[in-house]
């Protein structure tokens, strides 16, 4: 069943995308160009900021996606207020909507601290992800923000060389129980030292689909 939270998925295509396009496999491909294009103004963004609060996973979200959807930028605190996000049926793998800000800020008070960073970037990517601040395009705006935090911190993951399926898994029992270090352990093996921002854009533009999830 197709993911429809305005309710107006025959009139105007999957959540309301600018060409109105039903197929979603088509819009998922406009969303990866509209990523492609956008990712290094995104994190050029994010390099100019001192302090990286809520409002920047915002502004992050609008610049990869504003190409493909007219809400990109704004949560679902406002656009889907009354809808709760499942995967696979299972309901309490992404917070609730008046949750989203405050997960997000818990995500960040520790991704800030580069020593938490480096000891805990499974933890962080989990509660980012928990988060699931939009209706689509959650996985590479984290993937994004994440790679920020950890530059700040002084390592990098090499996302190259993880398996999506286990990373995926590993993801999943994180979101599931966020205390016990599923993904922190999964990512361990591929912490490495920063690398500078140039490499990371084209280390994100290598990857498709690592950490994206689908909604129901």
């Amino acid at each position: 069943m197709t993911f429809d939270p305005f309710g107006d998925f025959e009139s105007r295509g999957y959540l309301r995308n600018f060409a109105s396009i039903k197929d979603v496999s088509k819009v998922k491909d406009l969303e990866y160009a509209s990523f492609q294009g956008n990712l290094s103004r995104a994190i050029n963004a994010l390099a100019a900021i001192d302090f990286i609060e809520y409002k920047h996973v915002l502004s992050i979200h609008e610049t990869l996606f504003g190409d493909v959807y007219p809400w990109a930028g704004r949560d679902r605190v406002l656009t889907a207020p009354n809808i709760n996000i499942s995967k696979g049926g299972y309901g309490e793998m992404f917070a609730q909507p008046p949750y989203i800000r405050r997960v997000t800020d818990y995500a960040l008070d520790l991704g800030r601290d580069p020593n938490v960073m480096r000891e805990r970037p499974g933890h962080i990517m989990g509660s980012l992800a928990h988060a699931h601040p939009f209706l689509d395009g959650n996985g590479r705006t984290i993937m994004v923000l994440h790679t920020e935090l950890a530059y700040r911190a002084g390592i990098s993951i090499d996302w190259g060389q993880t398996d999506k399926t286990d990373y995926l898994i590993a993801l999943t029992k994180e979101l599931n129980d966020l205390d016990w270090g599923h993904l922190d352990n999964y990512l361990k093996p591929f912490i490495r030292p920063a690398i500078e921002r140039k490499q990371s854009i084209s280390a994100l533009k290598s990857l498709r689909g690592l950490g994206e999830t689908k909604n129901t």
